[in-house]
């Protein structure tokens, strides 16, 4: 078997790539990691491709996608932190190897492996072995560079697992995901909730209807050029606010057409928000969201319960609306633990943050209990 690292994905066959992706995540599909490296969203930023390879013979078993940081920006599990005493103490924090998705804090595979593989004498290899040799691989290269680190963010259970059995230190926090629990309507869902949380909502809705505010979702393929136009400037709108710089390019959007749908509001037939959404197989994903002028409760409109209902209608599993916001459980997302594994190549460094990480991590756990009291639910 051999490990070969490419700095672009263009190099791998999209077919092989795919058929070691779990189908139902958008994000770790080879058409989007590709539209990241050709629409310009990631050098600029300080993401440089290293996908980590593994072949036997000239089959592809097993990938990761791979990245060399030279900061930390769009990785939303924060080392700031660390990079400052590396910094502080004359240390390098950058570069690091980070495993991941560009820009988007949701939880998915990250290491791919062949599942039903035959080695050379026709034995099984069993999937785990091969994820283990890409973590060997990550690890080795973060090694033979003189990286500070490597990260594993934003895994699967069963890849933290094997992360974990790798002696990599773990790392945990809490998203916010709504679940259809068989809801046969938006109402159905109501139902299940105590009688403030539901009488809030009702209210909230009641506040964007009463302001002669209509919401239409329409798919990614189905846009006008105008609705791209306007899609964008809303999400560069939220960049700006914040002082910041919208990362993804609207050609990377126009990209990933097929996987998006857009949120609109309108307001005597002028778009005043939208929203962009990513769709799995099973999940409905939030990523992104702006507005021009101030509407009570639209962004809970727009954001959370035109997705709950595409949810119920369209029978998908999950709403992930996003990273952050305690605000969401009262409205039906509820707290769900999301995972992150680490490799810290100084020792006197990987003592200090084991440290650190288990004390965050008993606060977390008691954080966690907290959340899970303000559930909006009926007991």
């Amino acid at each position: 078997m051999k490990i070969v690292f490419t700095d672009s994905i263009a190099s791998v066959d999209p077919s092989h790539w795919n058929s070691l992706a779990d189908d139902s995540n958008p994000f770790i599909q080879h058409d989007f990691l590709l539209a990241l490296e050709q629409h310009n969203c990631l050098e600029r930023w300080g993401w440089y491709p290293q996908h980590c390879l593994l072949y036997d013979d000239k089959k592809l078993i097993g990938a990761c996608p791979a990245y060399i940081k030279d900061n930390s920006y769009g990785e939303f599990v924060f080392d700031w932190a660390w990079a400052d005493a590396y910094q502080k103490n004359g240390l390098s924090y950058y570069p690091k190897l980070v495993t991941s998705i560009p820009f988007t804090p949701a939880q998915g595979p990250r290491l791919l492996a062949h599942k039903n593989h035959m080695d050379a004498n026709g034995s099984p290899v069993d999937s785990n072995t091969i994820k283990k040799g890409l973590i060997k691989a990550l690890i080795s290269s973060a090694e033979k560079n003189n990286f500070s680190s490597a990260h594993f963010l934003f895994c699967q259970s069963d890849d933290i697992q094997l992360l974990n059995d790798s002696n990599l230190m773990l790392r945990f926090d809490y998203q916010y995901h709504w679940q259809n629990d068989n809801y046969q309507s938006f109402n159905d869902f109501l139902s299940r909730l105590t009688s403030k949380r539901r009488k809030n909502i009702k209210r909230e809705r009641r506040k964007v209807s009463d302001s002669d505010v209509k919401i239409k979702l329409i798919a990614g393929s189905e846009l006008s050029d105008e609705q791209w136009e306007l899609l964008y400037a809303y999400y560069r709108v939220t960049f700006l606010k914040k002082s910041g710089t919208a990362t993804l390019t609207l050609e990377f959007f126009k990209a990933m057409a097929n996987r998006i749908r857009a949120h609109f509001a309108y307001h005597h037939n002028k778009i005043v928000a939208a929203a962009i959404c990513f769709e799995g197989k099973n999940t409905y994903y939030g990523r992104h969201w702006g507005c021009s002028d101030s509407y009570d409760s639209l962004h809970f409109e727009v954001c959370y319960y035109a997705g709950i209902e595409h949810c119920i209608n369209n029978k998908l599993q999950t709403f992930e609306p996003g990273a952050q916001g305690e605000h969401k459980i009262w409205r039906g997302f509820m707290p769900t633990r999301i995972q992150s594994a680490h490799w810290i190549a100084n020792p006197e460094f990987k003592m200090a943050i084991q440290d650190y990480l288990q004390r965050e991590g008993v606060a977390m756990q008691e954080h966690g209990k907290l959340l899970l009291e303000s559930s909006p639910f009926k007991k």
